[in-house]
């Protein structure tokens, strides 16, 4: 099982098969517009257009199942990228990620790229956690994702390589992304 076993509504409600990314190195990235981690779309657009001619692939999944930060319409969704972080790579449907409704390919992911925790020496980590804690303890049980923008690195064969939590900035991924193209 890879990740184009899967398909997946786009904002427009067309239904895409991720078999159409296939030989692309992938991110796949659960959003949402009012986030404290929503700066991160400019810097995976820096991404897209730095490595896109050499086959990166960003896969945006807006969701508002973390405290409700992303409650507008896919099609201002679409906009509110476009106009705030000069989006142009993909950004699907809104999307559970988590729980018993999560789409199949967030299940799928969560489980190839296990949760490892947090790097509880990175301040943005460290506040993560404690804010689960306090918030949201439910969260912190299992693989499932734990917040919004949680980055998982594909191969170009579809396998999961890694996951990057949402503390981790995207271009501090660019090691691991270079590895792979």
């Amino acid at each position: 099982m890879n990740v184009y076993d899967f398909t997946a509504m786009r904002g427009n409600g067309q239904e895409v098969l991720l078999k159409e990314y296939e030989g692309k190195v992938l991110i796949i990235v659960n959003t949402a517009s009012k986030c404290g981690f929503t700066p991160q779309y400019a810097d995976l657009e820096k991404l897209n257009r730095e490595y896109a001619n050499q086959g990166l692939e960003i896969l945006g999944f807006p969701c508002n199942q973390f405290a409700e930060q992303e409650p507008a319409e896919n099609h201002e969704i679409q906009n509110f990228c476009q106009v705030n972080f000069g989006v142009t790579f993909p950004i699907f449907a809104k999307t559970d990620v988590r729980g018993a409704k999560a789409h199949p390919l967030f299940s799928y992911l969560s489980e190839a790229a296990p949760f490892q925790g947090w790097d509880l020496n990175n301040p943005k980590g460290n506040a993560l956690q404690t804010f689960l804690k306090e918030k949201f303890p439910q969260y912190l049980n299992g693989n499932s994702i734990k917040w919004n923008f949680t980055k998982f690195l594909v191969d170009r064969s579809g396998h999961v390589v890694k996951r990057f939590e949402p503390y981790i900035q995207p271009l501090d991924m660019v090691d691991e992304i270079k590895k792979l193209l």
